[in-house]
């Protein structure tokens, strides 16, 4: 039985979460949920967003399936990747049939440092506006380029591709693509070049298949991120990882979506394939594949989906559809 920490949090994170859980019901995989508090609405109660009982709950786990965090994001997931070091973001971008996928065929990963650059939130004001430092380590640089050669080995892939703007900011992004060139030399059999980030975001319009694996730094992988949605049918399709050497955090990329929350109509897909990430992280892969091809089944028939997607059904609705094909075979 598998330690699980649950965050519903904020919007529409309770609704994906909900359907979430109800699917993994029906696989062969038993779980011991503990439910934390973190997000705006708790703030709203107690004055914080996110209180060190959940950290610890989180740290005491063996992974944890995160939901959505609003205007609180920062003080929520932000400083949970930073407390507990996880220092991986992985996100897929990867076509399903039946989506609004630009093509039928894409399927990359990108590998975003988690716990440094722009987002260690250090800002002051000034007399005439503001400054924000940007920390780029070896260390940080070292280990997320590592674990990216170490995914591509893992998974079969061939090609690992840095990500940068080295030509303007010589010394921060100089430092992380040639310690991606260091780490390189010890995984001679896969591919590597790199790329500066503006290129790349009109590559990912123009020849997306070109990408394998990109690695980058926290603020490039964020964006970048969000503009393979849109390359796959939105936001509403995109799981995360957010992985440290004692622990993982499984969460969709959408946010809390404020405008959809409380009526049932949210695409559960991200959070749905966020826990096939989960599962891929304890190694319960068969799990894994089971939930993954019911929502494939699901989605190819187009059926018993939410609106964005194409359909009428709300969230628990087909939530439930991909529980009766896993229940089915």
């Amino acid at each position: 039985m598998y330690k699980i920490a649950v965050i519903p949090g904020d919007g529409i994170g309770k609704e994906v979460m909900e359907a979430t859980l109800h699917i993994l019901e029906a696989i062969d995989v038993e779980f011991d949920y503990t439910f934390a508090d973190a997000g705006d609405e708790y703030q709203e109660v107690s004055g914080i967003a996110l209180p060190q009982e959940t950290i610890d709950i989180v740290k005491n786990s063996q992974a944890c399936l995160f939901g959505a965090a609003g205007e609180s994001a920062a003080d929520v997931i932000v400083k949970l990747r930073q407390e507990l070091d996880l220092y991986v973001n992985l996100r897929p971008v990867k076509s399903y049939p039946g989506t609004k996928s630009l093509h039928d065929d894409l399927d990359f990963v990108i590998v975003r440092e988690n716990t440094e650059g722009l987002y260690i939130g250090i800002e002051e004001e000034t007399e005439d506006g503001a400054t924000a430092l940007r920390v780029i380590t070896r260390k940080a640089s070292e280990r997320i380029c590592k674990f990216a050669f170490d995914y591509a080995k893992k998974t079969g892939r061939s090609k690992v591709t840095a990500v940068h703007k080295a030509n303007v900011l010589k010394k921060t992004d100089g430092l992380f693509r040639d310690t991606f060139y260091d780490v390189a030399g010890d995984y001679s059999d896969i591919e590597t070049d790199d790329r500066y980030v503006d290129a790349t975001a009109m590559f990912f319009i123009t020849n997306p298949h070109m990408f394998d694996v990109i690695v980058t730094t926290n603020l490039f992988g964020d964006i970048l991120s969000d503009e393979g949605a849109g390359l796959v049918g939105g936001l509403g399709l995109i799981p995360s990882a957010n992985i440290g050497e004692n622990t993982g955090i499984f969460e969709p990329v959408h946010g809390s979506a404020p405008r959809h929350a409380g009526k049932n109509t949210a695409n559960p897909s991200a959070m749905i394939l966020s826990a096939v990430l989960m599962l891929d992280y304890i190694e319960e892969h068969d799990a894994a594949r089971t939930i993954e091809h019911a929502l494939i089944e699901v989605l190819s028939e187009n059926k018993i989906v939410t609106k964005d997607l194409g359909g009428n059904a709300s969230t628990m609705e087909m939530a439930r559809e991909v529980r009766n094909k896993i229940e089915e075979k």
